[in-house]
């Protein structure tokens, strides 16, 4: 055993599993001032982590009523298992179930499972269960059906779509202030910039530059519509190109062809192979090496519409996209799946195009059922997303009658605090981009996007 128990105002959680999600959550929730206890067969990898976050770490089987009871489990609020394997993370959640009252998430990342998540969240009491290959996948599928952004999160239940993307040379925006923005569009709020690594929440004066990474939120048709006005496309792509044949591509392939788009494989395992060619009838799946810089160009690569490197190595990954960058048409889109490397300045550095990390997916779904389980605060979280490198995090909140100090109140006598931005008002569907007349009812559901971190109660917006 390593460290000890800590008096903190936040939830006792238990995590199984310290990789690399496992890690990121313990980053996170110890930041957002939870009691934090990780469990993992790996002692090295347990001191690690106890020593650099002053938490408390058990060295064994997760699943293990015995390794349970020694974390805390009866006295535990949450036990999140995060290992490799699919079937652990079951049992370590039916063992904590039936052993204290704590609510349990698992990582769940087999096809198989993929189909009875429902039933099986239902059957085994879980409060969730997530598949980050499945989720990355979803995002990676959205990029493609809307290639001029780099990222696109959905909100109000997919009613919303909140992009990022760059201001690129010869951009109709470049020069304009938002104010004139908003007078040439209709239906955008720009939410976040981020210039020279800075970041900003703008106001109507503020002027847009070649470079900038701009955010903003718009129901899907008005999204387009805006990047229709500035010139850019709107189309999703034609085809797409997949390096590596594992469980993401697997995912990707079937929901691309799902929404028409041609996709191509290449896995060099030939069983793989014979398997992925029966479950996706409407992809090509090719045996060979992706990176094989002959093959690639037989395939297409050359003249692809889109590429997505899916390897099983974050390096080959990311070298496969320079190449791609290098060899491709001017206008292809490339997406780049990053599992381990944490060299976030090297990477934004690199001319990767849309970069999706996983692990990231996974703690965004988590830390919102966290928030929103606080012990020390009511929470009405719905939804939760960072977006520039978590440095800016959007969050959707349910609006309950009690939230006097907010509703029936026009937009511009709130006393917002600095760097605060109420972005859409859900009202029965209906998503409304807020003008300062504009009031929040109980009932509705309200995005705000922020500098700020670790807000649980839509209340703390206010000064």
């Amino acid at each position: 055993m390593f460290g000890q128990k800590k008096n903190a105002k936040g939830l006792s959680i238990i995590i199984v599993g310290c990789g690399r999600v496992g890690a990121t959550l313990v980053e996170q929730l110890t930041q957002e001032g939870h009691d934090i206890t990780i469990i993992d067969k790996d002692a090295k990898r347990v001191s690690e982590l106890c020593d650099l976050y002053d938490i408390m770490g058990i060295v064994g089987n997760g699943a293990s009523f015995g390794i349970q009871i020694d974390a805390g489990i009866k006295d535990a609020n949450l036990i999140i298992a995060v290992t490799e394997s699919d079937e652990l993370n079951l049992l370590c959640c039916t063992v904590a179930k039936r052993v204290g009252d704590c609510a349990a998430i698992a990582r769940v990342r087999d096809p198989d499972y993929s189909v009875e998540i429902g039933y099986l969240r239902e059957k085994l009491g879980l409060a969730m269960i997530i598949n980050p290959e499945l989720e990355a996948s979803r995002e990676m599928s959205r990029i493609l059906c809307l290639p001029t952004a780099l990222e696109v999160d959905t909100f109000a239940h997919g009613q919303a779509e909140h992009i990022k993307f760059k201001v690129k040379k010869g951009s109709l925006l470049d020069g304009m202030s938002l104010r004139e923005i908003g007078s040439k569009t209709e239906g955008v709020l720009i939410c976040a910039i981020e210039r020279h690594g800075k970041i900003y929440i703008p106001k109507g004066d503020f002027t847009i530059q070649e470079g900038d990474l701009l955010s903003f939120v718009a129901t899907r048709r008005m999204a387009r519509n805006f990047f229709k006005t500035i010139g850019s496309k709107t189309h999703q792509v034609k085809n797409t190109l997949i390096a590596g044949g594992g469980t993401s591509a697997y995912y990707l392939a079937r929901q691309l062809t799902h929404v028409g788009i041609d996709v191509k494989i290449i896995e060099k395992d030939s069983a793989r192979c014979e398997r992925l060619g029966e479950l996706l009838p409407k992809a090509i799946i090719i045996n060979g090496d992706a990176t094989d810089e002959d093959l690639l160009i037989e395939e297409g690569i050359e003249t692809v519409e889109s590429f997505v490197p899916l390897t099983g190595s974050d390096e080959e990954n990311i070298l496969l996209t320079l190449h791609a960058r290098r060899v491709s048409k001017k206008d292809a889109k490339v997406i780049t799946k990053i599992n381990r490397i944490t060299f976030d300045d090297v990477i934004n550095q690199l001319d990767l195009g849309s970069v999706i990390y996983p692990r990231y997916i996974t703690a965004e779904a988590i830390i919102a059922y966290v928030r929103a389980k606080s012990a020390s605060r009511s929470s009405n979280i719905e939804t939760l997303s960072y977006m520039f490198e978590q440095r800016v995090e959007a969050i959707e909140f349910n609006i309950e009658q009690s939230y006097k100090n907010l509703t029936n109140i026009p937009l511009m006598n709130l006393d917002l605090r600095d760097d605060v931005l109420i972005a859409f008002i859900n009202r029965h569907g209906k998503i409304i981009i807020p003008s300062g007349q504009d009031e929040i009812l109980p009932g509705d559901t309200v995005m705000i996007v922020t500098t700020h971190t670790g807000f649980v109660n839509i209340s703390e917006i206010l000064d």
